[in-house]
């Protein structure tokens, strides 16, 4: 007989120590929702933010609208604008963490399924996920952008050769087209009924890159899915971030223009970040490139900084641009550079005051990007100052592999109604308690990067 799981009445004291330590308000979040369901959680992380008060913070808030308005514009007829981005200034949430893969990835769905239900339990029309685009269209074998995950195989989404799928970075890997045949004889195979026709749908167009094929077959498979459109999952990734950068870098006078291009103050940012990295938490951090990407032939590069200059190491012919502020600017809006997770994350959530869920490394990185902004920040310069104080307060939430099923998504839907497998699982999801989905933190407490820190805290005791 399988046993019955029967979670503790309360969290386990030693995970939520150590979360503490980095991320107190996430250890708060599950405390307060220990034996709330699932649903309960993640109206809670869709819970209303505080407005922008310091200059930098409303200036960043103005930028971050006006990109998400030329998103909106894509999908949306005006007056729905208005009201997604009236029900953001309420509630600045981003999920984030996602990656760039097709929603029939288990996690990748179950993070988004978490985010549906956050906007539905506080009557959202619309919800902001963040998609990474810069992975590779293969990272491991047979897995990344390029391939779709049906449980029990793996087809090769694209048609793409195996050497241009490793080769070639999703959001510049371009123009695409369904792999119709291999889509077709998947549905020779298994019971495809909830998703195969929704993309074949699909199966004459051309896309401009991977990222924008991955984009609008997603947005057809939630729209299918969730038929009477509770809530509208509003896909933004590493380009719209782009852009926000972009608009930051059109004034000297602003605070990211600044940081990065004053010399003192870019010291004083670098030291900021060296002395994270060095901390017992530098673990977290990821530091690939000099605060951008670049992208060359369909690829994304890594970059360092030398002589004034982005340039790729080690490739005398690779890309070289000025770290000035019109070039950096113009790069980014020709698509030649990308900004790292630093800057995304600065531009996206922590500059214009918005909470951003994500995974368990996640959490530990933008604890650490907020930490790393106050460094850097002028005390004697009164705005900076105003924005120091506004950043007491971290909007930093857990909410990758919250839900975490064990079994494929093609397993998850084949029992659920057509045309409302998302309201079905939000009744399941009013059932299931936070304690009993995470299993006691059990990912927690296996992630290695958290025990490590853990470990190292037993120690020092």
């Amino acid at each position: 007989m399988t046993a019955v799981f029967e979670p503790s009445p309360t969290p386990p004291a030693d995970v939520l120590a150590v979360l503490s330590l980095l991320c107190p308000e996430v250890a708060r979040d599950i405390e307060q929702n220990w034996n709330a369901p699932v649903s309960d959680y993640a109206r809670h992380l869709w819970r209303p933010v505080a407005r922008p008060a310091s200059g930098p913070a409303i200036a960043a808030r103005s930028i971050l609208r006006e990109v998400l308005h030329q998103r909106l514009g894509v999908i949306m007829q005006p007056e729905e604008i208005g009201k997604a981005l009236e029900e953001f200034e309420h509630r600045p949430v981003i999920q984030s963490g996602l990656h760039c893969l097709l929603l029939m990835d288990r996690i990748t769905f179950d993070a988004l399924l978490l985010a549906w239900l956050g906007a539905v339990e506080n009557g959202l029309s619309a919800f902001f996920g963040f998609v990474g685009t810069t992975m590779t269209m293969e990272t491991i074998g047979r897995e990344g952008p390029g391939w779709l995950d049906v449980g029990d195989d793996k087809v090769n989404l694209f048609g793409m050769g195996r050497h241009k799928l490793c080769r070639k970075s999703a959001c510049v890997a371009g123009p695409v087209a369904l792999n119709k045949r291999a889509l077709e004889a998947v549905g020779d195979e298994t019971d495809a009924s909830r998703w195969l026709g929704t993309l074949l749908a699909s199966q004459d167009k051309v896309f401009g890159t991977a990222a924008d094929a991955l984009t609008a077959l997603n947005e057809d498979l939630v729209a299918d899915w969730d038929r009477s459109g509770m809530a509208l999952p509003v896909f933004i990734d590493d380009r719209l971030a782009a852009a926000a950068v972009a608009r930051h870098l059109e004034h000297d006078g602003s605070l990211l223009c600044r940081l990065l291009i004053e010399p003192a103050r870019r010291q004083r940012l670098e030291c900021a970040l060296q002395a994270a990295a060095s901390s017992p938490f530098g673990r977290f951090l990821p530091n690939a490139t000099a605060y951008f990407w670049g992208i060359r032939e369909e690829r994304v590069r890594k970059l360092v900084l030398e002589n004034g200059h982005l340039i790729e190491p080690g490739r005398p012919h690779g890309l070289s641009i000025p770290f000035e502020r019109p070039r950096l600017k113009q790069a980014l809006l020709d698509g030649v550079l990308l900004p790292n997770l630093f800057l995304m994350f600065l531009v996206l959530a922590i500059l214009p005051r918005v909470r951003v869920v994500g995974g368990l490394r996640q959490i530990g990185y933008v604890a650490l990007f907020h930490s790393i902004l106050l460094a850097a920040l002028d005390e004697n310069a009164p705005e900076e100052r105003d924005l120091a104080a506004e950043l007491q307060v971290r909007e930093n939430a857990w909410g990758m592999r919250v839900i975490d099923e064990k079994i494929s998504v093609r397993e998850q839907l084949a029992g659920l109604p057509e045309g409302a497998l998302f309201p079905d699982l939000l009744r399941q999801y009013r059932l299931r308690t936070f304690a009993e989905t995470t299993d006691d933190l059990k990912l927690v407490r296996e992630n290695p990067r958290w025990r490590k820190i853990g470990q190292a805290e037993i120690k020092a005791s």
